[in-house]
């Protein structure tokens, strides 16, 4: 984002506006710390802000400073209609295109009249907002909505409830600071937070020491149904509705079970399916090691996207189909799975 960006942007806060800010569907960690870091930002100077989801999102982020004040598009859609039509501003938080805040809220958000600003470190933007500020080496949204807020000149004004929010979202998109978009600079930016007032401890405990028993149980079906393609570098497993429905599936119980796949020694490529009877999809998640790009797989076979290292797809096929299809494709990438050498 340009000075020139900023400074139109910085005007246009300077007084107060009504504004709208949207994760994408099925928001995560980084989507909700972002939204509700800008929020919590935005009035500082009295702006008629609303965060507006998608659709409902996990328990284990239902603590985040604010959450009480989100809209939920999907069950809230006579609430929220109005707030997008007369909305001067609309922050898309986390998501570069619009179908990925599903399909009748991306109507909703093409024909809204309001100014629109990006702010994603996703691969591929579309091209709709007036002000964009996109960046695929940055680790999270809420390292962006952090840079977003110094190029404003209002650090100082960052407080233990917006540290906070940002510091969610910069942990679990980075995975507790292991993944390669880690930079000394988001250290910088996390050592700020804390300062800041956010509390890592607390937060960590919150996120990740939260689990029901079903969910550990499921965490162990998905683990059973583990299966290694060794010459190949890849590991997969699947999850049916029947299996979700035993454990009592909870949205967000699935998170972070694909990189169980990732953990074994000499794999570089993981990938979970997990069968979703209401939507009739099977949702697929994948991560890598090194250059092997999932964003591409998955752009290129399961209508998906992400990063590099991370992206998700889906299928309209069947569960046993889909791993079928998975499997046939694998060694047309045989090449690139084994040039990467120990994950690196």
């Amino acid at each position: 984002m340009i000075k020139a960006q900023i400074s139109e942007l910085k005007t246009l806060l300077s007084s107060p506006k009504n504004i709208v800010i949207v994760p994408h569907r099925n928001p995560d960690g980084d989507a909700m710390g972002s939204t509700l870091g800008l929020y919590h930002y935005l009035k500082l100077y009295n702006h008629n802000a609303t965060v507006i989801a998608p659709n409902d999102y996990p328990d284990f982020l239902k603590w985040l400073p604010g959450d009480d004040t989100v809209l939920k598009f999907e069950t809230q859609q006579d609430a929220c209609m109005p707030l997008i039509a007369k909305a001067d501003l609309i922050f898309t938080l986390d998501f570069n295109a619009f179908h990925r805040a599903g399909h009748q809220m991306a109507v909703a958000l093409e024909t809204a009249s309001a100014t629109k600003v990006m702010i994603d470190h996703h691969q591929q933007p579309d091209d709709y907002a007036k002000y964009m500020y996109s960046d695929v080496l940055m680790s999270s949204t809420c390292e962006m909505v952090y840079n977003f807020i110094d190029m404003l000149g209002d650090t100082q004004k960052i407080d233990a409830t917006m540290a906070t929010c940002l510091y969610v979202g910069i942990m679990t998109d980075t995975g507790s600071f292991r993944f390669p978009a880690t930079t000394t600079k988001t250290h910088q930016i996390i050592g700020s937070l804390i300062e800041k007032g956010a509390n890592h401890s607390e937060i960590h405990n919150n996120i990740y020491d939260s689990n029901s028993y079903s969910r550990l149980q499921l965490l162990g079906r998905a683990m059973q149904n583990l299966k290694v393609i060794p010459e190949l570098r890849t590991a997969y497993t699947t999850l049916s509705q029947a299996e979700l429905d035993e454990y009592n599936f909870k949205k967000g119980d699935t998170e972070g079970f694909v990189n169980y796949g990732l953990s074994l020694n000499g794999i570089i490529f993981a990938a979970i399916f997990i069968e979703n009877k209401n939507e009739n999809i099977i949702k697929i998640s994948l991560r890598s090691k090194g250059t092997f790009s999932v964003n591409e797989f998955s752009r290129a076979h399961f209508h998906g996207g992400g990063h590099t290292n991370a992206a998700g797809g889906r299928s309209e096929t069947d569960l046993e189909s889909t791993i079928n299809k998975f499997i046939s494709i694998l060694p047309q990438y045989k090449n690139e799975l084994s040039q990467t050498q120990n994950g690196l």
